[in-house]
C-alpha cells in the first residue's frame, strides 16, 4: 500500500472538514467510508442495489489548501465485475489544483463485487488497499481537491503530504443539490469531475452535493427527507427513467407521489429555486413501458446492453412511459407553480434529444457516453444558470441545515 519515498510525510486524519459532497462518514475496519445517505435512510431499505450506489461517491472529493507537492491517498475500493462482460475500468481520482483538472490516478488493488444478472446474485470477495498518488505538484499555497471515483465504492484509509493541509475556507458558493438516476449519478462518464452535474457544477460555479443514485430515483419518501434536511441554496430533481425501467407504479400512483416528494422538500426549503427535469431521451422506453431488462443475447456476446420488456399497449392501463411522464411533470410543476414560484421544469430533451442520439446514441440503450455527459452538463449550465435562468442570482438567505 504505502511505499516509503523521499518526502517527509505529513498524515492527516481524514474527517468531515475535509469532505465534500458526503451527508455521512461510516468509520470502518479501515478507515472511513463517504456515504450519499444518511444512516436512517439507509436503514429503511436495504436494497442492495441502493446499498451499493449511494456508498459510490459520485460528487464527494476531499478539499483542503496546502503547500504539498506530493499527495498519496490510501483507499480500499470495491471493484464491480458483471459476469459475461468485460471487465470495467479502474476508477478514476481526478485532481484539481484552483479548481482546474491538474492530475488523474487510478487504484487496481480493492476488493470485488461479483454481479450475475442473469442468475440475480452478487458475491463479495476482500482484496488489498492500494494508493493514488499525485507528485510533481505546483509550488505555493493552493486549494486542492481529489474527487473520488463516482462508481466505485471507497473507502479512505490514510491522507499523505509533504506540507500540512487545512480545510478550504468557505467561499460562499452556493450549494447546489441534486437527485437522480444513474444518469446523473454518471454511468458511463469518464471520471468524477465529467459526470454532467459536475460539469454543470463547474460552469455554474456552485458546490455540487450528487444524490444520482443509479437505479434509485424512485420517489422514496426517505430520499424526499434527506433532500429536505440537507444544506442548499439551489435543488433540482431528474425524475423519470428509474419510475419506467424499474416498472415500480402506474400512473394513478405516480402523480401523487410526485406531489408529495416535492411537498417533503418544501418543508425544509420552502422558498429554494427547485427545478424539475423531465427525463432526456431513451429510445427503448419512450413509448414502451417497464420493466428493462439486461439484453442477455448481447451479454453472451461480451457487451451489457438492455431492452424494454413491457407492452406499449399498456399504456391504457396507466403503465408509464417517457413520453407520459414528461407530460405529467409539466403539468404538475404548472399546477404548483401558481402558488410556488420558486418552481421550475426543464424538459429533458433540451439536455439530449433525437438529435443528438443520431449523432451520440446511447451505447447500452441507455445511459449516455462521456462525450454526451459534457454536452448535458453545458446545456444545463446554459438554461439553469443563465442571468434569466432559475438558478441566476445569489446565494438565498437561510436553508436547511445550515
Amino acid at each position: 500500500m504505502h511505499t516509503p519515498t523521499p518526502h517527509d510525510w505529513i498524515t492527516t486524519p481524514i474527517t468531515p472538514a475535509l469532505l465534500r459532497g458526503a451527508l455521512d462518514l461510516e468509520h470502518t475496519e479501515h478507515g472511513v467510508l463517504p456515504h450519499r445517505l444518511p444512516a436512517w435512510a439507509r436503514a429503511q431499505y436495504a436494497d442492495p442495489q441502493l446499498t451499493m450506489v449511494e456508498s459510490q461517491p459520485s460528487g464527494v472529493r476531499l478539499a483542503f489548501r496546502t503547500e504539498a507537492t506530493a499527495i498519496e491517498l490510501d483507499t480500499l475500493p470495491t471493484k464491480r465485475v458483471y459476469v459475461g462482460v468485460p471487465p470495467l475500468p479502474d476508477g478514476v481520482y481526478d485532481l484539481l489544483v484552483d479548481g482546474r483538472l491538474t492530475a488523474q490516478a487510478r487504484v487496481p488493488a480493492g476488493g470485488t463485487l461479483t454481479i450475475d444478472m442473469a442468475a440475480g446474485t452478487t458475491e463479495r470477495k476482500p482484496g488489498p488497499a492500494g494508493t493514488a498518488r499525485f507528485t510533481d505538484l505546483p509550488g505555493g499555497t493552493k486549494d486542492v481537491e481529489i474527487w473520488l471515483p463516482h462508481d466505485e465504492t471507497t473507502e479512505l484509509i490514510a491522507l499523505r503530504t509533504d506540507a500540512p493541509v487545512e480545510p478550504v475556507p468557505q467561499a460562499g458558493r452556493r450549494v447546489w443539490l441534486h437527485h437522480g438516476s444513474s444518469i446523473s449519478h454518471g454511468s458511463n462518464a469518464a471520471s468524477p469531475t465529467g459526470t454532467w452535474p459536475a460539469v454543470a457544477a463547474s460552469l455554474g460555479g456552485v458546490d455540487l452535493v450528487n444524490l444520482g443514485l443509479g437505479g434509485s430515483a424512485l420517489l422514496d419518501p426517505f430520499t424526499a427527507r434527506t433532500l429536505r434536511d440537507a444544506s442548499a441554496d439551489l435543488i433540482s430533481l431528474k425524475l423519470g427513467i428509474n419510475l419506467v425501467n424499474a416498472d415500480v407504479m402506474r400512473l394513478r400512483a405516480f402523480t401523487p407521489a410526485v406531489h408529495g416528494f416535492l411537498d417533503t422538500i418544501r418543508e425544509g426549503h420552502p422558498t429554494t429555486p427547485l427545478l424539475v427535469v423531465s427525463p432526456i431521451l431513451c429510445p427503448i422506453h419512450e413509448d414502451t413501458p417497464g420493466p428493462c431488462v439486461p439484453d442477455f443475447s448481447a451479454v453472451e456476446g461480451g457487451r451489457l446492453r438492455f431492452r424494454a420488456a413491457g407492452d406499449p399497449a399498456e399504456r391504457a392501463a396507466g403503465k408509464l412511459t417517457l413520453t407520459v411522464i414528461r407530460d405529467e411533470l409539466s403539468r404538475i410543476v404548472a399546477q404548483r407553480g401558481a402558488d410556488d414560484p420558486n418552481l421550475h421544469y426543464l424538459d429533458g430533451l433540451e439536455l439530449y434529444g433525437e438529435a443528438d442520439a443520431a449523432e451520440l446514441p446511447l451505447p447500452d440503450d441507455l445511459h449516455p457516453d462521456a462525450a454526451t455527459h459534457r454536452r448535458m452538463g453545458e446545456r444545463f449550465a446554459k438554461r439553469a444558470f443563465a442571468s434569466d435562468g432559475p438558478f441566476a442570482g445569489r446565494r438565498a438567505p437561510g436553508r436547511a441545515g445550515a
